[in-house]
């Protein structure tokens, strides 16, 4: 349960910036290691081609965006990556599929086998891979999931004017699943994306309402991608991820804040500010998933400069495998729903499209 109401979170968003991480910097300081901070590392094992119609995202096989689609990566290829991964010092690998949900197949069969591996090798494991039923997620499970990440994105109201494809209950229904199966949640959202404030705390709202919270909640800001429906958006300020930052850490006191995508274009001095918030992990490599990132070794240097010392794994506690019998369910079969509402964004892009073709 909440320990705030909607309009409480938003008079907390909503207080002067230096008040607000103060405060922020009490309560990260009251729950958590100040000086600690979980360096991660996103890896896309399944590119381009989704189905979806996230107005923010270059992989949507309807979008132009230049991103190629690409099979399931290697066992090999995903030991090469983790491997580095924990070089730097990355203690947790999030493994993200391209995909609406997750299919009863020889795909999530090459999944399950990379998530043991993954977990063989002392890291902990975290998968997005879209929509997934109980049966599925306690597999997961099983193979040693660590963390599931499945975004929010917004508020309930403002998801409708991004995305069509699929409702909103369908997330919160994946993510009580993932809690069915004893794997943690990551679950948090992107601002910037022409959002109001009161959508941002809504949002916060929604997941403060859960039981337990997620330990886990990324704070993205928008990497707009050309040729995608959200191309012109503006970029977030830097001063609006600090806020929401240390807003997040106000209503979610135990969650680890997740500074997502949207670094590259923060000053060092500004994550400075956002750690100080309460910001609790930042994600390592050249990548997340398709967009950039800062570069590592800047990263690191970094946290050296501000004193900040890389998280070591498992702090809350290791991941057991084979704790659930996961035959498959005949009665379980989910419906996944696709709402097919117009959204304007995508209807203007879809115009814009054809007047470039016929251009050509």
């Amino acid at each position: 349960m909440s320990a705030y109401t909607p309009k409480e979170i938003l008079e907390i968003y909503n207080t002067p910036l230096m008040d607000l991480v103060y405060r922020a910097a009490t309560v990260h300081r009251e729950n958590h290691d100040p000086l600690e901070v979980q360096v991660s590392t996103l890896l896309s094992i399944k590119t381009g081609g989704c189905p979806e119609d996230c107005a923010y995202c270059p992989q949507a096989a309807r979008y132009h965006t230049g991103v190629e689609s690409q099979n399931l990566m290697s066992h090999a290829e995903v030991f090469d990556a983790a491997s580095k991964a924990k070089e730097i010092g990355s203690s947790r690998l999030c493994m993200g599929a391209a995909w609406r949900n997750v299919k009863d197949d020889k795909d999530f069969d090459h999944v399950l086998g990379l998530v043991s591996m993954v977990n063989d090798m002392e890291m902990e494991v975290c998968c997005t891979l879209g929509m997934v039923t109980e049966t599925q997620a306690k597999k997961l499970s099983n193979a040693g999931l660590y963390a599931y990440n499945h975004n929010l994105d917004s508020s309930e109201e403002f998801y409708k004017e991004i995305i069509s494809t699929r409702g909103y209950q369908d997330r919160l229904k994946t993510m009580d699943n993932v809690r069915k199966a004893n794997i943690t949640l990551c679950s948090g959202g992107i601002i910037g994306m022409g959002e109001s404030a009161e959508d941002r705390c809504s949002m916060l709202y929604t997941l403060a309402l859960l039981d337990p919270q997620p330990e886990s909640v990324p704070i993205n800001a928008l990497v707009p991608v050309e040729g995608t429906p959200l191309e012109n958006q503006q970029v977030v300020d830097s001063w609006d991820m600090i806020r929401m930052v240390a807003t997040t850490r106000i209503v979610l006191p135990q969650s680890v804040v997740r500074l997502s995508a949207g670094r590259t274009e923060m000053s060092k001095e500004a994550q400075a500010l956002c750690f100080m918030a309460g910001a609790g992990s930042i994600f390592a490599g050249e990548k997340l998933l398709t967009t950039p990132n800062p570069d590592t070794h800047e990263d690191l240097e970094m946290l050296n400069a501000l004193g900040l010392k890389a998280k070591a794994p498992f702090k809350g506690g290791r991941k057991e495998k084979h704790l659930f019998d996961v035959e498959q369910n005949s009665e379980e079969k989910i419906r996944w729903s696709r709402p097919e509402h117009k959204i304007e964004a995508n209807e203007l892009y879809k115009r814009k499209t054809v007047v470039k073709q016929e251009g050509l």
